[in-house]
């Protein structure tokens, strides 16, 4: 598969009659909340493809420019505001818009496989200034990949994709819903007096280390030797997430394990045991929590900003990988539970109190860490309105995230299949994904 750029340009907000003093009445910064600037400082990049028909290139362009009036945001730049906090700068300076080309069909490459090879379906971060970058890519047959690159500081998994989605309503002329909600002060101050209840040193925060040479995975059979980072897709079908939750619940429960807590307690004890870890090794896994409905007021669904923090369930090796499933559904969701609005304001306060400027203090959540054995990341995606996309031809027919080799950063997300299927992407060092392979399928490790 051959990918040619055609054209690349930047897309500036357009306001229509009203000019750009649309654009400057709703001010000129926006400084980033306490959960932007704990969030990983990284882009994300995440491709759609769609069968024709398809809008022209300039139907998109034009849904574009309508979009960015409406997320004033992706057409900025990070900066410092007047007090030198680091803000979203409203430049109107626009996002990245590239046209391109395949040599090929869709089918002859599908189904579209987690390798570097589709990293040339979205455009690279290198060196980017804007914060959203969007490639159209027509395929001989004239289908359509459309590619995003979006820095995570400016929002999480679900505000980025209500922008995608606005994106396709302003393209088919219909109103932007849910209508963004572009404050980022008044739903996150701190409480007068604070009151830490929790401890967010080593969760949320770590002190700041010197750079490390190289980092390696724990197991037992290592040898020091380097090794390539993998990534595996795995199909867990209906039947299979039924037998799941069959074996995670507790007999005679009213109320089964949910779909995402089966999967990711199954996803955790199949990477601990593939990679061989020593029986008293401590494993524990990153779970993003959406805070929004954990907090009182809620958060409207049209925020625009990032509201995520994580649950860090853990275990010794042995424990995970011989006990039952259910054992590590109940650790995750004695984790999970223990994130709740009262561990949210705590963070606020914490975030917001000083201490981490004095201490010196940087969020855990580190895009420079590419090793996280013996730990797993797991975020899930499966809420997220990926297949509402329609540019006016239809909705997509197939999504995934790009090829991204953090060893242990797993995504969960809905089977382009439609039928309550379970797609998971799963990134190890390749010694360890036989291993692996023999077990995600299995419901006994032992």
């Amino acid at each position: 598969m051959k990918i040619t750029v055609q054209s690349s340009r930047a897309v500036r907000p357009d306001y229509g009659s009203d000019g750009a003093a649309a654009g400057s009445a709703a001010g000129d910064v926006v400084t980033l909340s306490v959960f932007d600037k704990v969030n990983f400082d990284t882009y994300v990049s995440v491709i759609y493809v769609f069968r024709p028909p398809m809008p022209p290139n300039a139907a998109l362009e034009a849904g574009l420019a309508r979009a960015l009036a409406e997320y004033r945001e992706w057409a900025g730049r990070l900066g410092v505001d007047a007090d030198g906090n680091r803000a979203i700068l409203l430049t109107d300076e626009g996002a990245r818009f590239v046209e391109a080309t395949a040599d090929v069909t869709l089918h002859s490459v599908l189904p579209l496989r987690p390798t570097k090879e589709v990293r040339s379906l979205h455009p690279s971060s290198d060196g980017a200034k804007e914060l959203m970058l969007v490639q159209v890519t027509r395929f001989a047959c004239g289908s359509v990949a459309v590619g995003f690159t979006a820095q995570h500081h400016v929002s999480d998994g679900r505000a980025t994709s209500n922008f995608f989605v606005a994106w396709s309503q302003a393209t088919r002329g219909a109103a932007v819903d849910p209508a963004p909600v572009h404050d980022r002060a008044s739903f996150f101050a701190p409480r007068d007096p604070p009151q830490v209840e929790f401890e967010h040193r080593g969760v949320e925060y770590k002190q700041k280390q010197p750079a490390r040479v190289k980092e390696y995975a724990i197991s037992a059979d290592d040898d020091g030797a380097d090794d390539e980072v993998a990534v595996h897709k795995v199909h867990f079908s209906r039947e299979f997430i039924s037998k799941l939750k069959s074996q995670a619940s507790p007999p005679g429960t009213h109320r089964p394990c949910s779909t995402l807590r089966c999967i990711v307690a199954h996803l955790w004890r199949c990477v601990t045991a593939a990679r061989g870890l020593p029986p008293g090794a401590s494993t524990s896994v990153r779970i993003a929590v959406d805070g929004r409905v954990r907090m009182t007021p809620p958060v409207p669904e049209g925020y625009t900003g990032n509201v995520v923090l994580w649950a860090w369930p853990a275990a010794t090796a042995r424990d995970l990988v011989t006990r039952p499933l259910q054992h590590a559904v109940e650790l995750i969701n004695r984790g999970l539970a223990r994130v709740n609005e009262s561990y949210f304001r705590s963070f606020v306060d914490f975030a917001s109190s000083g201490a981490v400027e004095e201490e010196g203090l940087v969020p855990t959540a580190d895009a420079a860490e590419t090793v996280l054995s013996p730990n797993i990341e797991v975020d899930s995606w499966l809420r997220m309105p990926f297949y509402e996309l329609d540019f006016g031809g239809g909705r997509p027919f197939f999504f995934m995230p790009s090829y991204l080799a953090v060893e242990g950063l797993l995504i969960v997300l809905p089977s382009y299949f439609g039928d309550g299927s379970i797609d998971a992407y799963v990134p190890l060092f390749s010694r360890h994904i036989d291993a692996f392979k023999n077990l995600c399928y299995s419901m006994s490790l032992n």
